[in-house]
């Protein structure tokens, strides 16, 4: 059983005793602490809270305990029902809602869920808001409502197609060039929410064409729920039959983006927010924004634009924060996680589904063509295991010394860019290990790169 508290919310696997699990005293304990926080901080006074759920086998039972201690708090509940977290992003706002949860363990084995935490904003809770949440947690520093101030339950299921209208009114989503293109589209929705909503995005954006695979959302996923190659044979094997132009695949609560070419190939993930950039950027001039571990592709494809493109720390909140410092028009993350200010700031595959079909019905070219058109790179990603006693931090300023003349990104870890390639090594925050991203023109040399710079660790210990 495994039970992870972090800043950015809290997961676990479902079963076992108290503290071991996310298991409903857990659930009661951090929900409570959530709502200290909110009736603390929010500006907003509906007194609402949005609760919404991908489809996990333990989803019902987690939001039952959910929207029991939220009233219990003094929080008037809506349910939006099974929804993706950037449908539940969506709703906060629309609700003028005080904050929201997402049920949702991204893409974790079915056994793990989680407990996502919006602000007012419908944006995830910034670094010393989730240890605060953390803290009123651990010192059971929350009070329940008495019985004339307990909270209203209401139930709204019409959010799927509030967030499908705000997508097809984006200035940038040209339905008439979709409906044109007349498009076969298919889609692998690995049996959580992405089933429910992508058909209607995709009929609504004019395509008539549509194969499902996985599209019951039953939480029994019939592969890894992660969006990577290694867990996709089966919608790359639909593909190779030439019965699609391109094929879409989510992960369970939707935020993340992987493409498969009308040939069976992998577009590659990092690839999503490059090509959705790339549209975006030829209407909009602006700039970008994506993490230190992400591919070098985005920065060429915003420079050819005569525009600036920053790096940022790693997870969604410190992207964001960047693109709002920087006022970029167009940001997110190499695991297919885009951001489209215009829209709001969360990663949204639907937004990112609309915004690539748009972009391909205007080129005229088939998916594989597109990915063709950008530079290429590759990703490898390594690990140094280390002993509980290593100090990292010490490791990383000595790594840092010896590239100095290198172009240096210390903001998260040590960056160091070379003319034609870099390398990323990131501490974890939960066990003693040191990633390493490295990124060249092959995979062999990225991989050759990792090795490289793994190697200077070794003899540092």
């Amino acid at each position: 059983m495994t039970l992870i508290k972090s800043i950015s919310g809290i997961r676990g696997t479902i079963g076992g005793h108290a503290g071991e699990g996310l298991n409903p005293l857990d659930i009661v304990k951090f929900t409570s602490a959530y709502a200290t926080l909110i009736r603390k901080t929010s500006s907003v006074k509906s007194n609402k809270i949005v609760v919404g759920r991908d489809a996990r086998i333990s989803g019902e039972m987690v939001k039952n305990v959910v929207c029991g201690t939220l009233m219990g708090m003094g929080f008037d509940v809506v349910n939006i029902g099974l929804a993706s977290t950037p449908t539940t992003e969506l709703a906060v706002t629309m609700e003028g809602a005080c904050g929201g949860i997402i049920l949702t363990a991204s893409h974790n084995p079915k056994q793990w869920n989680a407990l996502k935490l919006l602000n007012e904003r419908g944006e995830f809770l910034n670094a010393a808001e989730g240890n605060e949440v953390l803290r009123i947690a651990e010192a059971e520093a929350f009070e329940y409502a008495d019985v004339d101030h307990i909270g209203k339950y209401t139930e709204d299921n019409t959010y799927n197609q509030k967030h499908i209208d705000s997508v097809l009114a984006l200035k940038l989503v040209d339905v008439e060039a979709i409906r044109k293109a007349n498009f076969r589209v298919a889609i692998d929705c690995v049996n959580s929410v992405g089933g429910i909503v992508l058909p209607q995005l995709l009929e609504q954006l004019g395509v008539q064409h549509i194969e499902k695979l996985y599209c019951e959302p039953t939480g029994d996923f019939q592969h890894n729920p992660e969006p990577l190659e290694k867990n996709l044979g089966d919608i790359m094997s639909l593909m190779k039959g030439g019965n699609a132009d391109v094929a879409f695949v989510v992960d369970p609560d939707v935020d993340r983006l992987a493409m498969i070419c009308e040939d069976g190939t992998m577009y590659g993930e990092e690839y999503t927010l490059v090509t959705v950039a790339d549209y975006v950027l030829k209407h909009t001039p602006g700039n970008t924004v994506s993490n230190l571990s992400s591919t070098r592709a985005l920065r060429d494809v915003t420079r050819k634009y005569g525009m600036e493109y920053n790096a940022s720390a790693v997870g969604e909140v410190n992207v964001v924060t960047k693109m709002k410092e920087t006022h970029a028009v167009i940001g997110g993350e190499g695991n297919g996680g885009v951001i489209y200010p215009e829209s709001h700031y969360g990663r949204d595959a639907l937004v990112g589904i609309a915004l690539f079909l748009s972009h391909l019905a205007h080129e005229g070219k088939k998916v594989s063509e597109l990915r063709a058109s950008y530079p290429n790179y590759f990703i490898a990603k390594n690990r140094i295991d280390l002993t509980p006693e290593t100090d990292v931090d010490a490791i990383l300023a000595k790594v840092k010394e010896l590239y100095k003349d290198e172009e240096i990104n210390d903001i998260d870890g040590v960056k160091i860019d070379f003319p034609d390639k870099w390398v990323h090594l990131r501490k974890s925050n939960t066990e003693p290990i040191i990633r390493v991203y490295s990124e060249a023109s092959t995979m062999e040399a990225a991989d050759e790169l990792g090795k490289q710079i793994m190697d200077v660790v070794y003899s540092l210990t």
